[in-house]
This record gives C-alpha cells, sequence and structure tokens, in this order.
C-alpha cells in the first residue's frame, strides 16, 4: 500500500477549535453565567430586605410622631425623642460626632432648618433640608425617597406635627453601598477562583476522556499510512459510548484489513492465472499453427503425414479445449456459484469412480470401503467432479498397475472421503503447492488445474481438502464434508 500524508493542524489552531478547549470554555461559560445569576439574585434579595427594614423604620417614626401629636414645643421635653437626637449626630452640637446615620431636622413651609430651643441646626441637617426640596410632598409621601446628601445616599421621610411642623426623617444608606460594594467583590473574587479551578479540572477530565478518541486518530493515521494491523487499545478510563464507538471502528477495520487483503491475493491470483493461462495456450496453439503452416505450404504431400498431422491438431484442440472448460469451471468457483444442494449417497459415487477406473485401467488394483449409504448435503455434480478429478489424478501420475484404495467414513460430525494411491509421491516442496493453479510436479502432465477444481468445489461446499504424501509413500487425499 503506497503511504500517504496525514492532514495536520496547525497548532493555534487545533488548540482554538479542539472539542477540549470547546467544553472547557462552554463549562466556564454556564458556571460563570450561574455565578453571575446567583450572585445578582442574592444582591438584589439582600437590598432589598434592608432597604425594607430601614424604610419600615423611618415609617414607624412618622407614624409615632403624627399618631401621638406631637408639636414642635413637646418635641424637647420627650425623654425618647432627647435619646433619639442625642443619637441623631448631636443635634445642634458639632463638637459630638456623627457616629449616626440617621438625621432629624425640622424644616418650615419653605424647607428651611428651625432651632429647637437653644440647639442650632447642624450642618448635616442643613445639607439634608436643602436636599429634601419640597417637605410638604414628603410629609405626604407614603413611602421614603433617596436623596443624595454631600456625595452619600440616604433615605428620607417627612411628617407633619400636629402644630404643622414639618419634620424631616433621614437614614444613611452608605453602610449598605459599601457592604454590597464588598459583596460584590468577594463574589468576584471567589467565582473568579472558581471558574479557574473549574477550568483546570475540566482540562484535566476532558483530557483523559478524550484520550480514546486521541487513539483514534493516531491509529487511523497509522492506517492511513499503511498499517492496516493498528487498532485502537482499550482505555481504563473510558465512556460506554466510546468503548462502543472503539469496539465498532476496531470491527470495521478489521473487515477493511480482510478486505483489503482479500483483493490484494485476488490481484496476484488473477495476474498469475493470466500469466499461466496464456502460457498454457501458447503451447497447442503454437502447435496448431506450425502444422496448419506445413499443410498450407505443401509440406504434408504424404498421406501417413497428413494423418498424423491431423491427429496432433485434434489432440492439441482437445487439450485446449479441456483447458478452456477448466478455466471456466474455476472462475464460476471464483463467483461462489449457487450449489444444487440435496442428499447424496457417497458411496454410490465412490464406487461409480472405482468402476470407471477399472474400465480405464483393466490392470490397476481398485479397492473400496464404504459403510453402506453415506448420505450429505451436496451438489452431487459438484461432487463427482471431485472424485472424477482425484482419480484421473492418480490414472496420470501414478503407473498403470499402482493398487488405488477409496473409502468413505462417518465420524465427529462430517463425513471423510479419501482417495489413497501407493505410486511414487510427491517432495514436500511440490505437496506445498498442490492446489496452486497451473501447477506441475516435476516431470508431470496435464494442465494442472485438477486439484485447484477439487479445492474450489470442496470450499463451495464448506469442506477442506487435505494431503499426506511423501516421495516413495504414496498420496492420500482427504476430503472433509460436513455430515
Amino acid at each position: 500500500m503506497r503511504p500517504r500524508s496525514v492532514l495536520k493542524l496547525p497548532r493555534g489552531h487545533r488548540g482554538r477549535h479542539s472539542l477540549r478547549a470547546k467544553l472547557t470554555l462552554a463549562n466556564v461559560a454556564l458556571l460563570a453565567l450561574g455565578i453571575v445569576a446567583a450572585t445578582a439574585i442574592s444582591l438584589m434579595a439582600a437590598r432589598h430586605y434592608l432597604l425594607d427594614k430601614i424604610d419600615s423604620e423611618l415609617t414607624t417614626t412618622r407614624t409615632t410622631l403624627q399618631n401621638a401629636g406631637f408639636s414642635l414645643s413637646q418635641i424637647e421635653s420627650l425623654g425618647k425623642l432627647g435619646i433619639a437626637m442625642d443619637q441623631f449626630a448631636g443635634m445642634g452640637d458639632e463638637s459630638l460626632p456623627a457616629s449616626t446615620d440617621s438625621v432629624f431636622v425640622a424644616v418650615d413651609d419653605t424647607g428651611r432648618p428651625i432651632s429647637l430651643g437653644p440647639l442650632k441646626p447642624t450642618k448635616r441637617q442643613h445639607a439634608v433640608a436643602s436636599a429634601a426640596g419640597d417637605p410638604a410632598d414628603l410629609a405626604a409621601a407614603q413611602t421614603p425617597r433617596d436623596i443624595d446628601v454631600d456625595g452619600k445616599p440616604y433615605r428620607m421621610i417627612g411628617a407633619r406635627l400636629s402644630d404643622g411642623t414639618l419634620v424631616l426623617i433621614a437614614t444613611s444608606t452608605d453602610a449598605l453601598h459599601e457592604g454590597m460594594a464588598k459583596a460584590v467583590k468577594l463574589d468576584l473574587a471567589f467565582g473568579t477562583l472558581l471558574l479557574a479551578l473549574l477550568a483546570c479540572l475540566t482540562l484535566f477530565s476532558v483530557r483523559r476522556r478524550m484520550r480514546p478518541l486521541e487513539d483514534m486518530v493516531e491509529t487511523s493515521s497509522a492506517i492511513a499510512e499503511g498499517d492496516l494491523t493498528r487498532r485502537v487499545p482499550s482505555s481504563r478510563e473510558t465512556t460506554l459510548e466510546v468503548e462502543q464507538l472503539r469496539v465498532a471502528l476496531n470491527s470495521m477495520l478489521h473487515q477493511v484489513e480482510l478486505a483489503y487483503r482479500t483483493r490484494e491475493r485476488s490481484a496476484a491470483q488473477l495476474r498469475r492465472f493470466v500469466a499461466d493461462a496464456s502460457h498454457e495456450l501458447r503451447t497447442p496453439l503454437a502447435a496448431i499453427r506450425g502444422y496448419l503452416q506445413l499443410y498450407d505450404k505443401g509440406m504434408l504431400n504424404d498421406p501417413d503425414q497428413r494423418k498424423r498431422a491431423w491427429e496432433r491438431v485434434m489432440t492439441e484442440a482437445d487439450r485446449m479445449g479441456r483447458l478452456v472448460d477448466e478455466l471456466l469451471c474455476l472462475a464460476r468457483l471464483d463467483q461462489q456459484p449457487e450449489l444444487r444442494f440435496r442428499n447424496v449417497d457417497v458411496s454410490r459415487l465412490v464406487r461409480d469412480a472405482a468402476e470407471d477406473l477399472r474400465m480405464q485401467q483393466p490392470d490397476r488394483p481398485v479397492t473400496v470401503s464404504a459403510e453402506g449409504a453415506v448420505l450429505v448435503r451436496a451438489d452431487e455434480s459438484g461432487l463427482r467432479q471431485v472424485l472424477g478429478n482425484l482419480v484421473a489424478n492418480v490414472r496420470t501420475h501414478t503407473p498403470a498397475d499402482t493398487p488405488v484404495h477409496l473409502s468413505v467414513t462417518r465420524g465427529e460430525g462430517a463425513v471423510r472421503l479419501r482417495v489413497t494411491d501407493e505410486g511414487p509421491g510427491l517432495a514436500p516442496e511440490d505437496a506445498a503447492r498442490i492446489f496452486d493453479r497451473f501447477f506441475r510436479a516435476s516431470g508431470g502432465t496435464g494442465s494442472g488445474l485438477g486439484m485447484a477444481i477439487v479445492q474450489g468445489v470442496v470450499q463451495a461446499h464448506g469442506g477442506k481438502v487435505e494431503v499426506d504424501t511423501a516421495p516413495g509413500e504414496g498420496l492420500r487425499v482427504t476430503v472433509t464434508l460436513p455430515a
């Protein structure tokens, strides 16, 4: 087989478009989407929960102020509101730290902060009042609003006291946003680490799982280069689908190898067959052409010469006819013809072949051993041809007084037909080629196709032919057929 080059992609191209990279990217992308979705949902839920809690506190404070009927003058005398004022950024004393996130400021109708007794509004209260806009709208609003005070986010709600004073209550949400930002950073860091870990694990797992496919690629490349004996090896770490693919591919490769070997063997046999047939046909054609040229030139004047030339031409023509018939028989056997199987008594065929041999060579001792009727499912004409060729082989290649023994036995699910002679036998190298077409042992005659036909017919019946011989020990041919 002529080696063929295997297409190899560039390394970068293989990396970008390999199944391993695509699976890794798909897993990482899906996990990234999952992390982003989970982070977004969790952060939105947390933000909603915390904002709802802040809004609930602001709404409760406003409801308490309005339902209790407080006025501006009463707020200063209430102990509870005094504590609240201490929490709400000092409430006028700028020396106290603004440790609280809530702001309480009373405003007039124009939205300006007003003093609560001796306490002056702080800068933060002024900033909250300035960012509030119309305090009346805030007091009428059902829910708190977002405002921005000196670049920091707040939630604000308004309340109208019993004397008509407007009070603004604001709570900073800066801590909430900082917490959300930290949570996002933490989620991103953890998600990135998780994605990196998943990518490494996916690459390792896919590489291990894809190893059988890489073995298939290597095997296919080796076969394309001419090594038809290569097969995909089994892997310890494999999946059911990959193992099924490996088994199916190995079966296909086995069939391909058998088909290729069969084609090569058939092609070699055909070439040898054509060469041998040409050689065998050339000899009788040359003899016939020679005698016809002699006759055409008038060189056969003697009647005896013409008679001898005519006999030689007829002999060579008969030889050509037999050779062509045998070639046609082999051609039909090569095409695997449909045989007409029926019950055939092999013992009767053996006795008929022995009787024919006695008629042709009366001086030859012929013995037959047959166990009554031995039936097999076979093509009768094919078996007669097998026996005829075996007997003709004995008649042609042994002296006329050489004993011959024909036998039929049944046993072990098979029928064995033996033709044994006590002739000169064959050398081991000749016995190894006895079934080759056009093979003749040294000094032999005939076309050299008889044993090839015997083997072809027997194989068409699902049987086999064996030869046992040695120089000076005769020849025994055993035909084994399915019972």
